[in-house]
């Protein structure tokens, strides 16, 4: 089974395999950390030339995810972006894409670390949102109150040889994995990630079929 239901803040949410979080009660989907335009950005600063599909990939994932749940919602988590030129560098193949999927649609971008200003893609920027119970935001804040739900440390766990990207939940926050293609992580037990979460936190570990881990201790 590729989603999991889950009670987060007193609310019903489900983890899908794709690393998106469905909100069916509020007809709303969210993901992190999108990262479009990366190829783009790695080739202009002289890294390696990477193939220049990810933006391809991770929308049509996206377009899935929204056309299964038929969330009317949308926000995505900060990093949508892989930098400010890199969303400007978008083709207008991938711009009319973008459009197509926030046509009908609220569609909310939470500024990030690597995309902290609006981008003329449509859509709501802001720095964070709340709705209910919950507050939306990129990275996890100090001392937040319980139903914080955000993204930007990736987090992956590793069981055996594999690194899977993950979920990471206890009862105060809840961090996402990153949705987009071509984006490296940060392992669960490492102390500034782990330190974020109490000691009953669990990992649902993305892929074809979800599974729920206990977090280990920091390494």
């Amino acid at each position: 089974m590729n989603f999991v239901d889950l009670t987060f803040a007193g609310e019903r949410l489900t983890a899908r395999g794709s690393g998106a979080l469905h909100w069916a009660s509020e007809n709303l989907l969210v993901v992190s950390d999108l990262h479009l335009g990366k190829s783009e950005r790695i080739a202009r600063r002289g890294g390696a030339l990477l193939p220049p599909y990810e933006t391809a990939e991770t929308l049509d994932r996206l377009e899935r995810d929204i056309g299964s749940t038929r969330a009317r919602t949308v926000i995505c988590l900060g990093d949508s972006f892989d930098d400010l030129a890199a969303g400007e560098a978008l083709d207008d193949t991938h711009r009319d894409w973008i459009r197509r999927l926030q046509a009908g649609r609220r569609w909310v971008w939470i500024e990030g670390n690597h995309d902290p200003g609006p981008l003329d893609i449509g859509g709501s920027h802001l720095s964070e949102a709340k709705i209910g119970p919950i507050t939306f935001r990129h990275v996890a804040a100090e001392g937040a109150e319980p139903g914080e739900i955000s993204g930007h440390y990736h987090p992956k766990a590793r069981l055996r040889a594999a690194r899977r990207p993950c979920f990471m939940v206890d009862q105060r926050r809840m961090i996402l994995p990153a949705y987009g293609c071509y984006t490296g992580g940060l392992d669960w037990t490492t102390p500034v990630l782990r330190a974020l979460f109490d000691e009953k936190a669990i990992a649902y570990l993305t892929g074809r079929s979800i599974l729920a881990v206990p977090v280990p201790r920091a390494a």
